[in-house]
């Protein structure tokens, strides 16, 4: 799969890759224009000033009807009657298990209007399972393909949409629909305060057909701000050092949101959700494993599929993700390691076959400026 920007990103000398079944940018390695690039710049410049990122291979589902909002929240673990129209939430999509089948946003336009922005490798998984459970005059689309997603985020990011003429006073995980004065005829975009990087910023969902002059639109204002345009590269290692999930490596069907730290988002005062009996069970006996972060005490990177060990060198657990922080110039990880393991307990990683030292320490790894 493509994204309606994939002849930008070509034009521009990006590095692709597959990214849940979308070729989609990892870095821009020579920059653009006369603005230095790779991984590296591009982290820094959403830490310090400005980036966008094309995410348009995040998937888009509609869930129109009477009774639309009761109807997801007894599929997801938040409680979605705590948002009010204009509002969006982080979900998980549990199966009877406790099992995440996805982590996504959900957003409310009206009780009878649900709009949810599952990942990519997951979205159709996440459609079919809405349609089949779906009560009658529930109507659930998967409209992939009808907006693009582009982030931008970074303490300039409000600027930049200034200097479009929008003016935009939203709260966090708040969101409107709006036109961009003097750019009219590209129609309506949904733009939402909220991100992936720990830094304030924003995502503009324009039309698919659209996408591109909105994007070129980001990419001229930047400029002024000495922003970057990003890869999923740095939005990587950008969600690495908040400690934020990535489904697939700190949630998947095995790795529930007790073990991975997450229960800020179950709700288990709620009536129903699907997965909550499970959920209750674990929570109550104590989960195998807990999610923790660690930081490297030497030049040791680690990575994801890593061992870790305690001092006695006996196995403890295994690295979710793992990386170079741009910011901090040291290791870091996330790792699934044995409930006795507390912040501040120093482990090993085997760093094939080189046991490197690290602490275990609390998440986020710099500090959230969402806000």
């Amino acid at each position: 799969m493509k994204s309606p920007l994939y002849d930008w990103h070509l034009a521009n000398s990006a590095k692709l890759a597959d990214f849940g079944g979308w070729d989609m940018p990892i870095e821009y390695p020579k920059g653009i224009g006369e603005f230095s690039g790779g991984t590296l710049a591009e982290h820094s410049a959403v830490r310090e000033r400005v980036g966008i990122f094309d995410v348009s291979h995040l998937g888009k589902i509609s869930v129109i009807g009477v009774g639309a909002k009761n109807y997801v929240n007894k599929m997801v673990t938040n409680d979605l009657n705590r948002i009010a129209p204009g509002s969006a939430q982080y979900n998980l999509f549990c199966n009877e298990a406790g099992g995440v089948i996805d982590d996504l946003i959900v957003y409310e336009f009206s009780p009878d209007d649900i709009f949810i922005i599952p990942n990519a490798a997951n979205c159709a998984t996440v459609a079919a399972d809405l349609v089949a459970n779906a009560p009658a005059g529930i109507e659930v689309k998967d409209i992939h393909q009808s907006y693009a997603v582009l982030a931008i985020q970074g303490p300039d990011s409000a600027k930049v949409l200034s200097n479009l003429g929008l003016q935009l006073q939203l709260d966090y995980m708040s969101f409107t629909k709006t036109l961009i004065p003097n750019y009219e005829s590209l129609g309506e975009v949904i733009i939402c305060r909220t991100g992936y990087s720990g830094e304030f910023g924003f995502e503009l969902l324009p039309q698919w057909q659209s996408a591109l002059a909105v994007w070129e639109l980001l990419v001229d204002e930047i400029a002024k701000f000495d922003g970057r345009v990003c890869g999923l590269g740095a939005r990587d290692t950008l969600r690495t050092e908040m400690g934020y999930p990535l489904h697939g490596h700190e949630l998947s069907l095995e790795i529930t949101p007790v073990q991975a730290s997450a229960n800020w988002a179950v709700v288990f005062s709620k009536t129903e959700f699907r997965g909550k009996a499970a959920l209750e069970a674990e929570k109550s006996i104590g989960p195998k494993q807990i999610l923790r972060a660690i930081k490297s005490n030497d030049r040791g990177i680690p990575r994801a599929e890593m061992s870790v060990l305690n001092k006695s060198g006996e196995k403890i657990g295994v690295l979710t993700s793992g990386t170079f922080s741009p910011t901090l110039k040291v290791g870091i990880g996330l790792a699934l390691l044995s409930p006795q393991i507390n912040i501040g307990d120093i482990v090993q990683v085997d760093i094939r076959g080189r046991f490197c030292e690290a602490t275990v320490v609390k998440a986020p790894f710099v500090d959230s400026k969402v806000r």
